[in-house]
C-alpha cells in the first residue's frame, strides 16, 4: 500500500496531509487542536469529495459552525459558568477543554504495510494548572487501514500516586446536502438519553429500547444535543448516508460509552463519540462528573473509535 506524508502552511494553519494513494482516500489534520479538517475520497469522477463539514476550508464562515472534528479534553462540552473543582483545586476552561486551543506536538508519521499513521502529543508542560492541575499527557493518532479512519487516544498518568480523572472524544460534523437530507441508522440495543436544557444535565433521563433502523428522534431535537449512552448495545456500528451526494460514513463506535448527536440547522450532523458528559446544572466536583474516566497512578488509558467513508448509489 503506497502512502504519502506532505505538510503545508496555510492561513497561519501548520497542517499535515496524509493520503493513500492507491485508495483514494485522504485526511488533512491542523496541528492547532490536532483537528481532522478533511476526511475525503476519490468520487468516480477523479475528484476529491469531503465528507466533513467545511471539508478542507480553514476560513472562518461568517455564521454558523466554524469547525470539522473538534478535539475534547480533559472534559467534555461544558464546565458549569467555566469553572469547577477538582481535587479541591479551582478548574477553569472554555467548552470542550484545552486540547482544542493547543498546539500539538507533532509525534511522527508512520507508513508501514497496508496502514498509514499521524501522531500528535501534549504533554503536562503543555497546559497550566489552572487548566487541568495533574501530570497526564495524551497521543492522538490518526491511522489510516485500507478504506477506513481509526482515530486512537492514549492517556498517560505520570503521578506517581493519585488517581487522574479526564473526559474526552471527538465532535466530528459530517456532511450533507441539506440539513433536510441526511439519515442516521442507529443500531439495535438499549440507550439511555440524558437531557440537558441549557448544555448542563438536569438530571432527567429516559431507557430507550431501540428496534434498530432510522434514528428516534426529530430534527428539532438535534439543537439541544441528544445525549446517550450505550447501556446495551452489541453491536455499534452506526450509519450516516446522505443520499443526494452519494455520501455514506460507517462509525464503528466499538468500546464507546456514549455518543451525543448535535446540528445548529446546517447542512451537517455531528455525531461524537465521548468517553464522559456535561456538567449537571447542579454542579458535582470534576472527579465525580458523569461518566468521567479513571487513571490508576503511572497508569495508561487508551481508547478508540473508526470511521468508513464511503460512495453509495440511491434510486
Amino acid at each position: 500500500m503506497k502512502f504519502s506524508h506532505s505538510e503545508e502552511k496555510r492561513d497561519d494553519r501548520h497542517l499535515d496531509v496524509l493520503v493513500n494513494e492507491e485508495n483514494g482516500l485522504r485526511i488533512v489534520v491542523s496541528r492547532l487542536g490536532a483537528e481532522l479538517i478533511s476526511l475525503a475520497r476519490i468520487n468516480d469522477a477523479g475528484q476529491w469529495t469531503g465528507f466533513l463539514y467545511r471539508d478542507n476550508d480553514v476560513s472562518m464562515p461568517s455564521q454558523g459552525w466554524a469547525n470539522h472534528a473538534t478535539v475534547m479534553g480533559y472534559y467534555l462540552h461544558r464546565l458549569k459558568n467555566g469553572r469547577s473543582l477538582y481535587r479541591g483545586r479551582e478548574i477553569k476552561g472554555e467548552n470542550h477543554g484545552f486540547l482544542r486551543s493547543k498546539t500539538w506536538r507533532f509525534a511522527g508519521f508512520s507508513g508501514e504495510g497496508s496502514g498509514a499513521s499521524l501522531k500528535y502529543r501534549i504533554i503536562p508542560e503543555d497546559f497550566s494548572p489552572v487548566e487541568y492541575p495533574l501530570r497526564v499527557s495524551v497521543d492522538l493518532t490518526y491511522q489510516i487501514e485500507l478504506n477506513t479512519l481509526s482515530v486512537l487516544f492514549e492517556f498517560q498518568n505520570h503521578e506517581p500516586e493519585l488517581t487522574a480523572h479526564v473526559a474526552f472524544g471527538l465532535h466530528p460534523g459530517f456532511a450533507a446536502t441539506s440539513f433536510e437530507t441526511f439519515h442516521l441508522q442507529m443500531p439495535k440495543g438499549l440507550y439511555r438519553r440524558y437531557f440537558s436544557p441549557g448544555n448542563y444535565l438536569s438530571g432527567e433521563t429516559r431507557d430507550i429500547e431501540f428496534p434498530g433502523g432510522e434514528m428516534p428522534f426529530h430534527l428539532s431535537e438535534l439543537s439541544g444535543s441528544i445525549i446517550l449512552e450505550m447501556v446495551d448495545v452489541p453491536r455499534r456500528q452506526f450509519a450516516y448516508v446522505d443520499p443526494p451526494s452519494g455520501r455514506w460514513v460507517t462509525l464503528d463506535l466499538t468500546g464507546v460509552p456514549y455518543v451525543t448527536l448535535w446540528s445548529d440547522g446546517g447542512p451537517l450532523l455531528c455525531i461524537e463519540p465521548c468517553w464522559g458528559l456535561t456538567d449537571h446544572h447542579e454542579q458535582r466536583t470534576f472527579e465525580e462528573k458523569q461518566g468521567i474516566q479513571e487513571i490508576s497512578p503511572r497508569g495508561e488509558l487508551r481508547a478508540s473509535f473508526s470511521v468508513t467513508p464511503q460512495f453509495a448509489s440511491w434510486d
